[in-house]
C-alpha cells in the first residue's frame, strides 16, 4: 500500500515514480492506494491502481486482510496517517517511510534511496512477527504452500547480516473512552473513512499520543488522574498528554516531557501548562493503566480529545474518562504481535548503536546547541 497525505506536485511525482518502478521491477506486486490517490494514478501508471472501499468508506478490516506492506511519502504526519488506517487492527503491516517533509524523527529514508530501500524490504529475511509475507524468514517461505518464482525465490537469501535495514517495532497506546456510567463510547473520526459502528466500539490504537485539552474554552481543565486504578492527583491545566516513546519527540516534548528512546517500553504522562509548578512529567511502565477523568467541577461542559492529532467527536464531558494502556507487543511465549513495524536503517533506531536516533537529536533538535555560535 502506498500512502500520500498531501497533494504537492513534488510528492505526486514521487508517488508516480515509485509506483512505476514497483510495477516494472516486481510485476507480482499489487499496489493499493487510498481512493483519492487511486483515481489520480489509475491512468498514469499504465496498470491497475487498486483501492479498498465499500459504498461509502475504506474499511480497516479489509486493509488489514489485504495489505502486506505500506510505503509512505511525506513527513511524520503521513506516517501517523498510515498508522491510523489500522487504528482498530491488532496487526499493522510494516511501514517503509520516505522523508519528504521539513522536520521529523520517523522518516528513515530519503526518496532518492527508494530503489535500494524497497529491494531490501522485498528480499529481506527479517521478521517482526506482524504477519507480513514480506518479512518472513527463508524457512517460513520454504514452508509456504505456493511455489516461489522470480524475485520471490531469492527473498532472504542475498541479504543476511549485511542488509542495511532492520525492523523496529514501535509501541502503540490502546485507548478507550467511557461515559460517566462506565459504558464504552463509540469513536467517530471525521477525517478518516472506515469506522463502522462495530469498529468504533472497540479500543483504538495510537502511535504517538492521546491528548485531552481545554480547546477553545478560556478556563483551565480539571482532570482527575488514576494510575493502576489508584487516584494520583487532580490536574488543573490546559490539558494532559499520554504518549508513547515515539510520541516523546512530538507534542510531549514541546510541553516539557522527557525524550525517550523508542526501544524503552514505557508511557509518558505530561501535563500541558499546569497551574502547579510542582507538577512534573512522569515516565511509567508500558503496561500501566492510566485513566484521565474530567472532573464534575470542570467549568466547561466538555473538553477536546485527540488521538494522534485527530480530534474525536464528541469530546469528553463531565464525568467521562479516557482509559489508556500500552499495547502488548509480545505474547507469554515471546512471540511478537501488535505495534507498528517500521523499516529502519541497520545501526539506526532499531540497531544497537541508535545512530539515526542520536543523529535526530543533534541534527533536528540541535540538542544542547550553544547559543551564539555558528556552524
Amino acid at each position: 500500500m502506498v500512502v500520500r497525505k498531501d497533494g504537492s506536485a513534488r510528492v505526486n511525482e514521487a508517488v508516480l515514480e515509485l509506483s512505476t518502478h514497483i510495477q516494472s521491477t516486481y510485476p507480482g506486486t499489487n499496489l493499493i492506494f487510498e481512493p483519492h490517490v487511486a483515481g489520480e494514478l489509475h491512468d498514469a501508471i499504465g496498470s491497475p491502481a487498486y483501492t479498498i472501499t465499500t459504498k461509502q468508506h475504506t474499511t480497516p478490516t479489509l486493509l488489514q486482510d489485504k495489505v502486506d506492506f505500506t510505503a509512505t511519502l511525506g513527513g511524520d504526519g503521513t506516517i501517523l496517517h498510515a498508522s491510523s488506517l489500522f487504528s482498530t487492527a491488532h496487526r499493522v503491516p510494516p511501514i517503509l517511510s520516505f522523508s519528504m517533509g521539513t522536520l521529523g524523527f520517523l522518516g528513515e529514508w530519503k526518496f532518492q534511496e527508494y530503489k535500494r530501500a524497497f529491494r531490501e524490504v522485498y528480499m529481506s529475511g527479517a521478521t517482526a512477527g506482524a504477519g507480513s509475507s514480506l518479512l518472513r524468514t527463508e524457512a517460513e517461505h520454504s514452508a509456504a504452500d505456493a511455489p516461489l518464482s522470480g524475485w520471490s525465490s531469492v527473498r532472504g537469501k542475498s541479504m543476511g547480516s549485511a542488509r542495511s535495514s532492520r525492523v523496529l517495532l514501535r509501541n502503540r497506546l490502546k485507548v478507550g473512552i467511557f461515559d460517566r456510567n462506565g459504558k464504552r463510547v463509540a469513536h467517530q473520526d471525521p477525517s478518516l473513512s472506515g469506522y463502522s459502528e462495530d469498529a468504533t466500539s472497540e479500543d483504538v490504537y495510537a502511535m504517538n499520543e492521546v491528548l485531552i485539552h481545554r480547546g477553545r474554552t478560556t478556563h483551565l481543565s480539571m482532570i482527575s488522574i488514576y494510575i493502576g486504578g489508584r487516584f494520583l492527583t487532580e490536574a488543573v491545566a490546559d490539558g494532559m498528554l499520554v504518549s508513547t516513546p515515539t510520541g516523546s519527540t512530538a507534542y510531549s516534548l514541546s510541553s516539557g516531557g522527557s525524550i525517550v528512546h523508542p526501544l524503552v517500553s514505557s508511557l509518558l504522562l505530561t501535563p500541558i501548562c499546569p497551574r502547579s509548578l510542582s507538577f512534573r512529567p512522569l515516565v511509567l511502565p508500558a503496561d500501566t493503566p492510566i485513566t484521565l477523568k474530567l472532573s464534575e467541577h470542570n467549568r466547561s461542559a466538555e473538553v477536546e480529545v485527540s488521538i494522534d492529532g485527530v480530534r474525536r467527536d464528541p469530546g469528553l464531558g463531565r464525568g467521562m474518562e479516557v482509559r489508556v494502556v500500552g499495547e502488548e507487543i509480545r505474547t507469554d511465549v515471546g512471540e511478537w504481535r501488535g505495534g507498528v513495524p517500521s523499516v529502519v536503517r541497520a545501526g539506526g533506531a532499531g540497531g544497537l548503536e541508535g545512530e539515526d536516533w542520536v543523529g535526530g537529536l543533534n541534527g533536528l533538535l540541535k540538542f544542547n546547541y550553544p547559543f551564539g555560535e555558528d556552524g
